[in-house]
């Protein structure tokens, strides 16, 4: 039976298509997928139920990314009360060769007093915990009429049928990685509660799609406190807000510095302004990993540096490496629970994107520019507000 499973698997990755790399590195469409709906009510709260929830945040999150990036093309996979089968949410996000999709829902536990944002990726649960989450999502299908042939008898509820997923673990996991430590650093800027982190799980809607993916938890709705908030105006805004933020920052970090609405102008502000000088600070920022490489110790340097940023990881890699041996000045640092891998160390952007096209040449095609001020990760947007400050 698992290796039919494992047979179908392979040719449903060999036949869909491409995405963010096969379209010139944009982000062009976004699926959005609000979890559950019509006869499929999801987790149900003392007076509220996940379907509702999810498409309520789903529907302000495609909002503010047509406002604020009307290029992109914002697809939902139900935007009412409608149940939608799984694979159904999946050949969407295919067949409209979309970039990005992004699935909303709610959490739930027998445990009241849990709370808190999470963030899945597609891949083998690790622990029971894990495959629990992904079995009571995935169970879904049985509202699915003769869901046992549209699933090759795939049983939601049997942990050995889980072994399918193991195939699939790396196919687009760099980028849902990315923009699932993205969201999660956006909720802790937003929200005020606890930062459950990135996990990973073989959920049925993210293994129906062939391009970079998350399923994220929006809170839990068995928690009479976070129940409130999530059927709050000002909760379900702040939601959608940093959904919108972590696409933007993924967005940005996708089609590069240069390819920016306002680029021509950022670009010219940071050229001028890289080489300026800034004070050391006394005490090293905690999120910081030092490890030599070979290269100058970056925290002497006093001015902001470009990098790029070439892999990101769970696992703490030393930075010698012998994967890393082509690359020079390799360094490291600790963000949203992963390990981010970045080369160089710059003055300027100029001197930066020629490394960023070599670093591509020699295989990572999803290197991109990251800046640093005191060896303290900052957005690009924050590079440029502080060098506009020292004109």
């Amino acid at each position: 039976m698992y290796l039919k499973y494992c047979i179908c698997l392979l040719c449903l990755l060999s036949a869909l298509p491409l995405t963010c790399q096969a379209t010139g590195d944009k982000i062009r469409t976004v699926v959005i997928d609000p979890g559950h709906g019509g006869k499929d009510p999801g987790s149900v709260g003392k007076y509220s139920c996940e379907k509702n929830l999810a498409l309520a945040v789903a529907l302000k999150l495609g909002n503010l990314i047509k406002s604020g990036f009307p290029e992109v093309k914002v697809i939902y996979t139900r935007s009412d009360d409608r149940f939608i089968e799984l694979r159904q949410r999946g050949r969407i996000a295919n067949q409209n060769h979309a970039d990005l999709f992004i699935s909303i829902h709610c959490n739930s536990t027998d445990n009241g007093s849990a709370k808190g944002v999470e963030t899945w990726i597609m891949g083998n649960h690790k622990n029971d915990a894990n495959l629990k989450v992904a079995q009571v999502e995935n169970s879904a299908i049985l509202n699915e009429q003769n869901y046992e042939a549209n699933y090759d008898n795939f049983d939601p509820n049997s942990p050995d049928a889980y072994i399918i997923f193991s195939l699939y673990q790396n196919a687009f996991m760099d980028q849902s990685l990315s923009f699932a430590s993205k969201i999660q650093e956006q909720y802790m800027q937003q929200l005020v509660t606890p930062n459950r982190g990135i996990k990973q799980a073989g959920f049925l809607v993210l293994w129906a799609c062939a391009l970079p993916s998350v399923l994220t938890e929006l809170g839990f709705i068995s928690n009479p406190e976070e129940e409130k908030f999530l059927n709050s105006s000002e909760g379900q805004n702040k939601l959608a807000q940093s959904l919108f933020n972590a696409f933007k920052d993924y967005k940005y970090q996708i089609e590069g510095f240069n390819n920016q609405s306002e680029d021509r102008k950022e670009k010219e502000a940071i050229s001028k302004g890289g080489k300026e000088e800034i004070p050391i600070p006394k005490d090293k920022p905690k999120e910081e990993i030092k490890e030599d490489s070979g290269a100058s110790n970056p925290t002497e340097l006093s001015k902001i540096v470009f990098k790029v940023q070439f892999a990101s990881s769970s696992q703490n890699k030393s930075v010698g490496s012998a994967e890393f041996k082509t690359l020079k000045n390799v360094s490291k640092y600790e963000d949203g629970g992963l390990y981010k891998y970045c080369c160089g160390q710059e003055a300027s952007l100029d001197s930066v994107q020629k490394i960023l096209r070599s670093v591509q040449e020699s295989g990572y095609k999803d290197a991109f520019i990251v800046v640093f001020e005191n060896d303290k990760r900052i957005s690009t947007q924050e590079a440029l507000h502080i060098l506009k400050e020292r004109k």
